[in-house]
């Protein structure tokens, strides 16, 4: 079974790899991006054949280090 999560910063938290990707973009003649916001995806091969338990173990582990939820947030695919 896969999981894949993505953590984002939350909104109103400043992203400055966001903002130098938005600057750099501009400089390349894509004028039109208002906005960028980075993030990461974290892909896990699990154990098991449940999808409630592989879940509630990947919302675990965000919860203790894949995410700093103070500022990210983050969403779980189970696979």
């Amino acid at each position: 079974m896969k999981a894949r999560v993505h953590v984002m910063l939350k909104n109103g938290v400043l992203d400055p790899q966001g903002e130098a990707v938005r600057h750099a973009l501009g400089g390349l003649g894509f004028d039109g991006v208002q906005g960028v916001r980075q993030g990461k995806v974290i892909e896990l091969d699990l154990a098991g054949d449940d999808a409630e338990k592989a879940k509630a173990d990947v919302t675990n582990m965000c919860e203790k280090l894949l995410a700093n939820t103070v500022i990210e947030s983050y969403t779980i695919e189970i696979a």
